[in-house]
């Protein structure tokens, strides 16, 4: 996974177009085999090239999410467009080629899309009225359908019918939904424990969303998925992980409370790693394979410094300690965002402030497997 690519998204005047109507640009650079890059072709970029989203994208871009090789972009207008390798349907096009630009996803033109996530070869949309489709790769279950079968078309998950889908976030073969009444569902490979309790031993996925116990009266307001690992965040900022193991020696299949000391705003998930972000400051936990430095680089996992202790513990009472390691900020700026994919992580800092009350942040970065996804807005 040393292959990297990087899109960015921003509102550029159009020559005979209103500044309500600016075209959505967009640079793209790193591997690109699968056309995940959006620039027409297959060709790997070493330099972004720039590329425009198709003349009916309606509102700006809103959120870019990246799976092994395939993109998902959202409008403010709640459309949705997809591109890269469509292999297993992951594209939502009914069919299995692989795309080198952003396509309108016609199929779900009479809703409006609010949150999208991208797992490996899977696909997930949210809409406003709580509905969830899922397309591409079932063979875990991961699209909650009640079997194993692929879809190259969004399929509605019927469990969901009668529950609001709020948010959702798809792992490399799970999936998690975040309810309206803040109960956390799973489904999808369990091997890890990623999906929360089996109820056998020989069970290795659902393909059933199921819903996730072990946070009792907690309220969670946010999810994360990535590799066989899934965290939540409650609404005082308390951190809760789960499947394959992060901290300790052991994979859970029940949710644990970490460094119930920090505040946390924002959880970014790696494959073997995660990073942390509490009042502007940066913290990680995990495994690190690749080199480490003290400031965060282009090119590596992260930088690391300053390590504390800190208490895990799950709700049955027991608690193991882990280490948490605090990343020093660049030149002394607040971090503001932060995201993880494979091996490799990126932070954005404030600049000279911070964004104010209906304000807009300079630069918002997302980092997916394989894809990093740069979001620029220009003011």
């Amino acid at each position: 996974m040393e292959a990297a690519a990087a899109l960015g998204a921003a509102a550029a005047p159009e020559e005979g177009r209103g500044e309500e109507e600016a075209a959505e640009w967009a640079w793209s650079w790193g591997a690109g085999t699968d056309g995940q890059l959006g620039n027409g072709g297959f060709d790997d970029h070493h330099l972004p090239q720039p590329l425009l989203l198709p003349i009916r994208c309606r509102g700006r871009v809103s959120l870019v999410a990246g799976g092994g090789a395939h993109a998902i972009a959202l409008t403010s207008a709640g459309e949705v467009f997809t591109w890269g390798r469509g292999t297993h349907g992951q594209l939502g096009h009914g069919n299995l080629d692989n795309v080198p630009h952003p396509k309108f996803v016609k199929f779900l033109e009479n809703h409006i899309v609010t949150c999208v996530s991208a797992g490996w070869n899977h696909s997930g949309f949210a809409t406003d009225s709580g509905q969830l489709f899922m397309c591409g790769d079932g063979s875990f279950g991961q699209l909650g359908t009640g079997d194993n079968h692929s879809r190259s078309l969004p399929f509605e998950v019927a469990y969901f019918t009668s529950r609001h889908v709020e948010k959702l976030a798809l792992g490399m073969r799970h999936s998690l939904v975040l309810l309206k009444d803040n109960s956390v569902c799973g489904f999808g490979s369990a091997r890890r424990g990623q999906v929360g309790k089996c109820t056998s031993r020989n069970e290795k996925s659902h393909n059933v969303p199921r819903i996730i116990d072990g946070f009792g009266d907690v309220k969670i307001v946010n999810i994360y998925a990535n590799g066989d690992h899934s965290a939540a965040l409650d609404e005082y900022g308390h951190l809760y992980i789960w499947g394959r193991a992060l901290i300790g020696q052991h994979d859970n299949d029940q949710p644990w409370s970490v460094f119930p000391s920090l505040s946390i705003s924002q959880v970014a998930l790696g494959w073997h790693h995660a990073l942390l972000l509490s009042g502007g400051e940066l913290f990680t936990i995990g495994v690190y394979r690749h080199q480490k430095c003290d400031h965060p680089v282009p090119g590596n996992v992260v930088g690391q410094q300053s390590k504390t202790s800190a208490t895990s513990s799950s709700h049955d009472g027991s608690s193991s300690v882990s280490t948490l390691e605090k990343v020093p900020c660049i030149d002394g700026e607040e971090v503001v965002q932060i995201a993880s994919g494979t091996e490799h992580s990126a932070l954005v800092t404030a600049g000279q402030s911070s964004p104010g009350a209906g304000e807009s942040m300079d630069n918002l970065v997302w980092v997916t497997p394989l894809t990093r996804w740069f979001l620029r807005e220009l003011t």
